[in-house]
């Protein structure tokens, strides 16, 4: 099974992130009803803003919008080692 995000669900236990037993999204529709720009949003600005790139992109495919990887997973570019 991939490495999805796993939230703290004694803090959020309605967290969208959260999966159940067979990593499954629990609130799938939650993703669904939302358009491409929406989750571009959410995931960069606000809830999934602190998940890291690795899992968007798990999460991503999982809903169906990989196409949206690009736009979702800034590469963060290092400055060459001296």
């Amino acid at each position: 099974m991939p490495d999805f995000y796993k939230p703290d669900l004694g803090t959020n236990s309605d967290d969208p992130f959260a999966r159940d037993g067979d990593g499954k999204l629990v609130r799938r529709s939650y993703w669904l009803d939302m358009s491409d720009r929406s989750i571009v949003m959410v995931m960069t600005n606000g809830i999934g803003a602190h998940v890291p790139n690795e899992q968007k992109r798990l999460h991503l495919r999982d809903i169906g919008r990989g196409h949206l990887i690009d736009d979702v997973c800034i590469q963060e570019v290092l400055p060459p080692e001296e």
